[in-house]
């Protein structure tokens, strides 16, 4: 029998996420960014130049309506008003709504990363990424640079120091299954001063992954390879031992990645009651999210994390379809051009291709 296309198999998976989602009644989950309490969501902060670390990840100094019951003195950090704040949203709002506060964190370095800026993004997209790696690395589930490593450390000091500040911390955590994530998650909250973290048990999610398909470094490493390496870690339900969604031959759209990723929040939120969840995974995934949670375009980079507060409501009927473009194959190379430098194979991307 003929292997499924990576479009089927996408959609295939996103229904029957969404078929789990409305258990007892035809209901589906909206989402909506909540704004004026990040900088982030502000049009005016510039992603190429926004310091997560500096910036106290993002939290703008503000007054809230729940001040004068709960800080009548003014000695309360702005983290602790506004995880006071977040409380009250959730205490007064309805039974079919609820905000939740999504820690979203992109992995640190990986080998497939440097391999990226030494090539090109045309060369790589068109041949590199193809392949297992070249004559300096591998990067088939691409791992952590020490560079990576490193932006994981940052992020660990910056969550200390913003738990010293009052921050609510993540009551739930979850993980994509690529090892670049597994170790940024590991490294940022192993052992760290906060709920859930001694010991370090996320929950790893096969759709929280990067766009699927085509490139070797977002194909991941069998279950029990994954296992034991990290051992603590929680498998959700039905996980597969092999990656039943990679596709050599065939690259995710950016629309059906966002039906994948729209099903696994809807998934998360229709499962899990946590207010605060933490999410580490990477740029197309996290892309996704703050196009499915109506935030505007704000790009990450490795090893950054941006914290949004996203509004649920549970409402009647099925979820509107949402418009799904067929998945691409590599772009065209053809034998050439020495001065490109990629050793006994070079490749010249086809103008117009």
């Amino acid at each position: 029998m003929p292997r499924p296309t990576l479009l089927v198999i996408t959609l295939l998976v996103a229904s029957l996420m969404a078929i789990a989602e409305s258990v007892a009644s035809e209901t589906h989950l909206e989402f909506s960014t909540v704004t004026g309490y990040f900088l982030q969501d502000e049009p005016s902060t510039d992603p190429d130049t926004f310091d997560y670390v500096a910036a106290n990840f993002g939290l703008i100094p503000r007054s809230y309506d729940s001040d004068a019951e709960f800080d009548p003195d003014s000695r309360k950090s702005q983290w602790e008003r506004f995880a006071h704040h977040l409380e009250q949203l959730n205490a007064n709002s309805g039974p079919e709504t609820s905000y939740r506060l999504l820690y979203l964190g992109r992995h640190g370095e990986g080998y497939h990363n440097v391999a990226e800026r030494r090539y090109g993004t045309e060369l790589w997209d068109c041949y590199w990424a193809l392949q297992d790696g070249d004559a300096n690395t591998t990067w088939v589930d691409a791992r952590l640079t020490a560079v990576g490593i490193a932006q994981a450390e940052t992020a660990r000091a910056a969550w200390s120091a913003q738990i010293d500040a009052g921050i609510p911390p993540p009551q739930a955590y979850y993980v994509s299954p690529l090892n670049r994530c597994l170790a940024t998650a590991s490294i940022t909250f192993l052992g760290l001063k906060m709920p859930h973290t001694q010991p370090f048990r996320p929950v790893v999610k096969e759709l929280l992954r990067e766009t699927l398909g085509l490139h070797t470094c977002d194909s991941r490493s069998p279950r029990s390879a994954i296992a034991a390496e990290y051992p603590q870690y929680i498998f959700e339900r039905g996980f597969a031992e092999h990656d039943p969604l990679y596709d050599a031959a065939w690259r995710e759209s950016d629309s059906a990645r966002d039906v994948r990723l729209r099903a696994l929040l809807s998934d998360i939120c229709a499962r899990d009651p946590s207010t605060v969840l933490s999410l580490t995974a990477h740029s197309g995934a996290i892309t996704s999210l703050l196009n499915v949670a109506g935030h505007r375009r704000f790009a990450l980079a490795t090893g950054a994390v941006i914290p949004v507060l996203v509004r649920v409501e549970r409402v009647p009927g099925p979820a509107p379809e949402m418009r799904v473009d067929p998945p691409s194959g590599a772009p065209v190379c053809k034998v050439g051009m020495e001065s490109k430098g990629v050793g006994e194979v070079v490749v010249e991307v086809v103008e117009g291709a």
